[in-house]
């Protein structure tokens, strides 16, 4: 027998087949090899296909019959495999079963600082097509015409790609995303976007998170702006999330706008807080629309002081008058808190000087 010689040949040889197909293969044995049809059995990824599966075409040839396939267990494809009795491989041959690319669709993109651009997309309804999929991104100047493929994938996921450079500005591009596999090609809608559209930046930096004083329901939250905004044309507007240390839900604060400072009221008294913050550039030269919200800051954890009061305690000196003017009070504290929630300035100054007031009162009180 020359060493070159193969033993047996299966045909088809590595079929490609729709979810549902039936396939009749044969195994010929080469005369090379003392071999006959009733020598032979199949296996299927390692399993054996039963008997009544076959039939004998020849004296050196067995045939197997697979109806209604399932989608390939991997995207390798199948393994079909001839054997002869004693169990040795004789040929083989992979069965690549699955679905044809859907439409990729939600194509989404950003520019971190204008500088380059990432994109993200989905791969269609269904997604799952069971053979390996390949995806194209690719994009070109509206009025220049020249076809762009781009080459960094997986950058933010498993369907992304990153083009770093060599992008212009104030000119809109196409971006559309093609899907390939062994069963055909599916050619996404296309994308108008411009970069100045889709800026995005860094977060803030240098998040600090501090006591105001002996206040107990507040915490002071300041920041840097990303250093990229200061070398391009546009703002950016903030936004705050925090949370106690015991919970998992964050509250956020719209109404930061562009100020870099912030006071948050109403909280509890001795409890730690997370912060956060992120910016949303704006204002850029030539934008039709509002930038990208950055990614979060990393936590930054304060704690609020705590209430030194004496729940149910009694005045023995206040007498009736001082009882109308605490009752007063409240009314201007809930009035005040109301107005101050969030990053408002209204009335925050005479709010302070009045919890100052009244928390010293009640120590002097309490201490008598």
């Amino acid at each position: 027998v020359s060493p070159a010689a193969d033993p047996a040949v299966i045909s088809p040889q590595d079929p490609t087949l729709l979810i549902g197909s039936s396939l009749v293969a044969t195994c010929t044995v080469s005369p090379d090899f003392p071999l006959k049809a009733e020598d032979l059995y199949w296996t299927l990824n390692g399993r054996r296909l039963p008997a009544a599966s076959y039939a004998t075409l020849g004296p050196s040839t067995l045939s197997v019959a697979l109806a209604r396939l399932n989608g390939s267990r991997q995207q390798s494809g199948d393994n079909l495999v001839c054997h002869s009795r004693d169990g040795g491989i004789l040929a083989g041959s992979c069965l690549y079963v699955g679905l044809p690319p859907e439409k990729p669709v939600n194509i989404t993109c950003w520019s971190k600082n204008m500088k380059d651009l990432t994109c993200k997309w989905a791969p269609g309804t269904e997604g799952e097509t069971f053979l390996h999929t390949n995806y194209t991104l690719k994009y070109k100047r509206r009025w220049y015409g020249q076809d762009n493929t781009c080459q960094e994938y997986h950058t933010a996921g498993t369907y992304s790609c990153h083009i770093p450079k060599d992008l212009a500005l104030f000119t809109p591009y196409e971006i559309w995303v093609e899907a390939s596999n062994r069963l055909g090609v599916a050619v996404s809608d296309v994308v108008m976007l411009d970069i100045l559209d889709v800026v995005t930046t860094d977060p803030p930096s240098d998040v600090h998170v501090s006591r105001v004083g002996d206040l107990e329901d507040q915490l002071s939250v300041r920041w840097s702006s990303p250093p990229a905004l200061k070398d391009f044309l546009f703002q950016a507007k903030y936004q705050i999330q925090y949370r106690v240390e015991d919970s998992s839900e964050w509250k956020v604060v719209d109404d930061v706008g562009n100020q870099t400072s912030c006071r948050l009221a109403g909280l509890r008294p001795g409890t730690v807080y997370f912060v956060q913050v992120r910016c949303n550039p704006f204002s850029i030269y030539g934008s039709k629309k509002a930038g990208i919200w950055s990614d979060w800051s990393n936590p930054t954890a304060a704690s609020t002081p705590r209430s030194e009061r004496v729940a149910g305690g009694c005045d023995p000196k206040g007498g009736e008058q001082n009882t109308t003017l605490r009752r007063e009070l409240k009314q201007f504290f809930g009035w005040v808190k109301k107005h101050a929630y969030g990053c408002s300035n209204l009335g925050i100054k005479l709010y302070d000087q009045w919890r100052v007031w009244l928390q010293k009162s009640h120590k002097t009180r309490n201490q008598v």
